[in-house]
């Protein structure tokens, strides 16, 4: 628990590598094509796409560029961010942080789980709460490039944290703080926090 506490407070003090500031207008045109299936003010329709509006911009443009030099694995988007500069890249970004994201409804026979694991962890296994890192709303950090968790469609987070458990996701940085809390949480416990964030707002 103390090493996963120390990694998260260094983690939040590294101020990252530099990156060019996006232009949200910019942006709009370039991020057309993700509109098909991220929609085109970033608010997916299809539970199993993301939506991407009002996500922090640092979080956006690093998982481009994992996706694009391939530390983070995501097979529908294959191919497409190859001949994206990393202007490019920020633009989009910024783009879809500026957009409003959309709410949608949490389940209510998991809603109870789902909140005390995500404002309470389950300290006796050595897993914090989530809002430590993503906020007791869900607004995430955009400055540590936490990611924005309200509203987020429950079967993409669900899937998200499955992978990070499963080891098919290890782009959370040298710290592994996903990898080491999503390895604590059962498919229940999966199920019930994914379900709370998308009613989360």
């Amino acid at each position: 628990m103390n090493k996963l506490i120390v990694s998260l407070l260094l983690t939040l003090g590294i101020t990252g590598l530099a990156q060019a500031a996006g232009d949200a207008k910019a942006g709009q045109a370039k991020a057309a094509v993700c509109g098909a299936c991220h929609g085109p003010d970033g608010n997916s329709m299809a539970p199993n796409f993301p939506k991407l509006a009002g996500q922090g911009e640092r979080y956006l443009t690093k998982q481009m560029q994992d996706i694009k030099s391939g530390k983070r694995t995501v097979l529908e988007m294959t191919g497409l961010l190859t001949n994206l500069s990393d202007q490019d890249l920020s633009d989009i970004a910024a783009y879809f942080s500026s957009q409003q994201g959309s709410v949608g409804a949490a389940d209510p026979k998991v809603v109870a789980h789902g909140e005390e694991l995500f404002r309470g962890g389950k300290l006796d296994q050595g897993m914090p709460s989530c809002i430590g890192c993503h906020s007791p709303n869900g607004a995430g950090n955009a400055a540590a490039g936490f990611p924005h968790l309200s509203g987020q469609h429950a079967q993409y987070v669900a899937k998200q944290l499955t992978d990070f458990r499963e080891g098919n996701r290890t782009n959370d940085g040298d710290t592994k703080i996903m990898q080491s809390i999503a390895a604590k949480m059962s498919n229940k416990d999966i199920e019930a926090v994914s379900s709370y964030v998308q009613g989360l707002h």
